[in-house]
């Protein structure tokens, strides 16, 4: 991988990208980039859309609310995103923008809400959540941008669970022992989902139809109780160390 650009600015866009070609920005990115950087035509600027790469690109033109960029040479390749689901109980806004940007940072492929008996939110601001993802790509140098899938109800995830994924299921009543132990089980580079429950904690019914799932590890994540926005971290990192990319 070539040495990662810390300087310049970063944005992720929804054109394809090529050398020569242009890119219209949005008001707030002309405003981001014009305003509040204070560009001046042909200062560069790093572009990313999920798909072709990270691009250099120079500001070609620009005017009180439009900007275009001219895009000259990739800088990185795209690559392959880990197949790495991770499904959560929503929290209040603040705390899940946390979340979700944290998630984004540990290189999570999809983000999928899950509505539980004891979950205490139900309605989900879908587009901050991706503000949310495109804000922590941007800020981390992250590639591809993680998708976000309408909220599901427990019951309903279960009954259709993907053969061949491997769900590792963080559950505060699981035996505390080492968390890397309980993942030596699966196998490298398996298809994965990461779930962390409510804060209220996973109802009887809902734990025991988790655990019928053919393919699943139970994990405890210590002695202490967590915070779900902790517990996202805590779990995704322990997921990456034992079986992701961090190896």
């Amino acid at each position: 991988m070539s040495p990662y650009d810390f300087k310049s600015p970063r944005l992720y866009v929804e054109a394809p990208l090529a050398a020569g070609g242009n890119v219209e920005l949005t008001q707030a990115q002309a405003h981001y980039l014009t305003h509040v950087l204070r560009l001046k035509a042909g200062e560069g600027v790093l572009v990313f859309n999920g798909r072709d790469g990270e691009w250099r690109a120079g500001l070609a033109a620009a005017g009180k609310r439009t900007a275009m960029l001219a895009v000259a040479a990739q800088t990185r390749p795209q690559t392959k995103p880990a197949d790495l689901l991770y499904l959560f109980a929503p929290l209040k806004s603040a705390r899940l923008d946390y979340m979700v940007q944290k998630a984004v940072e540990m290189g999570v492929s999809r983000l999928q809400p899950v509505l539980t008996q004891h979950g205490q939110v139900t309605r989900i601001n879908l587009d901050r959540m991706r503000a949310n993802v495109i804000e922590a790509a941007e800020q981390c140098g992250i590639l591809s941008v993680p998708d976000i899938a309408e909220p599901v109800a427990l019951s309903r995830l279960v009954a259709q669970w993907q053969p061949g994924r491997w769900l590792v299921f963080c559950d505060e009543d699981a035996e505390a022992a080492d968390p890397l132990v309980a993942l030596q089980a699966l196998p490298r580079q398996a298809p994965l989902a990461v779930l962390i429950g409510p804060e209220g904690g996973f109802a009887p019914d809902e734990r025991a139809a988790l655990l019928k799932l053919p393919q699943i590890a139970r994990l405890s994540l210590g002695p202490r109780i967590l915070r779900a926005d902790t517990a996202a971290v805590a779990a995704l990192a322990v997921v990456q160390a034992a079986l992701g990319d961090w190896r």
